[in-house]
């Protein structure tokens, strides 16, 4: 009997249940929605990264002979030039407003990159080059060089320098162009205030010809002096319109004196990937570098330019800064 109540209860229920029920549910029953599965693990993702080694401030000490402080990792070390008395704006500055020449390193991320290292170096007008070939023979870029005053007696430049590899030899590199700057004063404790070599003719006689068969481009003439404007694939500004030989985007070379007592002065345009190798170019032919910095922003590829002065007869000159060109994309 009690059977037989329950399977009547249990058949109400299913009355119930069917009067209340929506229509019938299509033939295949609804998905289910399942959590997803956890992603794969990626094995070269969760491999740990050893994190760089740190920098011994007692290997920066030995190599580049300052006294390394370290902050948030980085060691750093400082050499104020206190050796030549600096006035600015008629006023005696001392190292602590800027007259620090400085180096910082920090540890490689990259295989077989112990440390990278980069700085600014206090220079005056005549230790530039000498430090700069210096920084170069030592594996190290130079990667700016400008001024940071007005009317400073003497002037004073600062060049920046850069590079990566083993951190002894990085530290070995900014002593090796510190010292060629301290070696210039030794020699001379006041700054020159001209290039070593014969006056500047006053009255120029530069053939032509000559400087096209030395640089291989046609150039212009004006009161004894010759110029070549040879320019390079251009640039994409930020406003997009293209900027070439006609705006600026060019390397040029002018001429003045004679030929065979010449001074050669220009602008190089290069790209980043070039500025090293022309830099060198013109170090190794004895013209010196005056300055290294940008003219725009936001172009692309991004172009560097850097100015420079050489003297010497018109032939030679020409040939180095031949060379130097045949480094770059520049199109004569």
């Amino acid at each position: 009997m009690r059977n037989i109540v329950d399977w009547l209860g249990l058949a109400a229920l299913m009355a119930l249940g069917c009067s209340n029920a929506s229509p019938a549910p299509s033939a295949e029953p609804p998905a289910v929605a399942r959590p997803a599965a956890p992603p794969a693990a990626d094995s070269a993702a969760q491999a740990p990264v050893a994190a760089p080694a740190t920098v011994d401030p007692a290997v920066v000490e030995a190599s580049t002979g300052g006294k390394a402080e370290v902050t948030e990792g980085v060691v750093k070390v400082s050499f104020p030039r206190n050796d030549v008395k600096v006035e600015v704006d008629g006023w005696a500055m001392p190292p602590f407003m800027g007259l620090t020449s400085w180096a910082g390193f920090t540890p490689g991320h990259k295989p077989g990159v112990e440390a990278m290292v980069m700085g600014d170096l206090v220079m005056f007008e005549d230790e530039v080059n000498d430090a700069m070939s210096a920084a170069f023979d030592a594996g190290l870029e130079v990667t700016a060089l400008h001024n940071h005053f007005f009317f400073d007696r003497p002037k004073v430049y600062f060049m920046h320098i850069g590079g990566e590899g083993k951190l002894d030899a990085l530290g070995k590199g900014v002593r090796a162009a510190l010292d060629a700057a301290r070696a210039i004063r030794q020699k001379a404790p006041k700054p020159r205030e001209r290039f070593e070599g014969p006056a500047i003719p006053a009255k120029s006689t530069i053939d032509p010809a000559k400087v096209e068969a030395a640089l291989g481009v046609k150039v212009t003439a004006k009161d004894g002096m010759a110029k070549a404007v040879i320019g390079r694939p251009a640039a994409v500004a930020d406003c997009g319109c293209k900027i070439g030989k006609a705006m600026g985007v060019n390397t040029w070379a002018a001429f003045a004196g004679t030929d065979d007592n010449a001074v050669v002065d220009g602008d190089f345009a290069v790209t980043e990937d070039e500025l090293q190798p022309v830099l060198k170019a013109l170090r190794a032919g004895k013209i010196n570098i005056v300055a290294i910095h940008h003219h725009m922003i936001g172009e692309e590829p991004r172009i560097l330019f850097f100015h420079y002065w050489g003297r010497g007869p018109v032939a030679e000159l020409g040939k180095v800064v031949k060379g130097a060109i045949g480094l770059t994309k520049s199109q004569p």
